[in-house]
């Protein structure tokens, strides 16, 4: 996976955390430095965390469906991003804890909105992706969608929600089809 692609990649990631930092960012007053640094923390922390679990359960059974990684691959990112699409329509509005910042409730939300990462830690063992690099730019790109997203969510509401979920899933589906062409071909 080129350069280009995976920051493509992690942008579509982010956009769980994103739509859960609008909210976030609705739901508090006055914004701190604090605000910021857990909800970027948490949320970038797990999206680079769960990629390189992933990546050891791919890496552990790689050798044994080498010949159909690719359309593993496909089919996971195919997935991902068709269950992020399909969020996106849901009408759900920010839920009544979204002001709350405590332990509990960011390792609950950091989990739930990585979930997608571990499946395309997965994939990257069957692609041969120099993991370093992937889980460093999805870690710098989620906090920093995430922090941006509290801003937003503060200043003008959660208007953005539904419509980033939307993007993320289209992108994660071009890239399972990129993959899918460049390894047919």
């Amino acid at each position: 996976m080129d350069i280009s692609s995976l920051i493509i990649l992690s942008f579509a990631l982010a956009a769980d955390a994103f739509a859960v930092s609008l909210c976030k960012g609705f739901s508090v007053k006055e914004l701190k430095l604090k605000h910021y640094l857990i909800v970027g923390l948490y949320f970038g922390g797990f999206q680079a965390l769960m990629p390189a679990v992933g990546y050891i359960l791919g890496a552990s059974f790689g050798s044994f469906v080498e010949k159909i990684d690719h359309w593993i691959a496909f089919i996971l990112l195919g997935a991902i991003g068709g269950k992020m699409i399909q969020e996106s329509f849901k009408n759900d509005s920010c839920k009544e804890d979204s002001n709350l910042f405590d332990f509990k409730t960011m390792i609950a939300l950091g989990i739930a909105t990585s979930i997608d990462a571990l499946a395309v830690g997965v994939s990257f063992a069957f692609l041969k992706v120099d993991l370093f690099i992937a889980l460093l730019c999805i870690g710098i790109i989620t906090f920093m969608m995430c922090a941006l997203a509290l801003k937003i969510g503060n200043k003008f509401g959660t208007y953005l929600k539904s419509k980033a979920e939307f993007i993320g899933g289209a992108i994660l589906i071009f890239l399972a089809v990129k993959i899918l062409l460049e390894h047919l071909s």
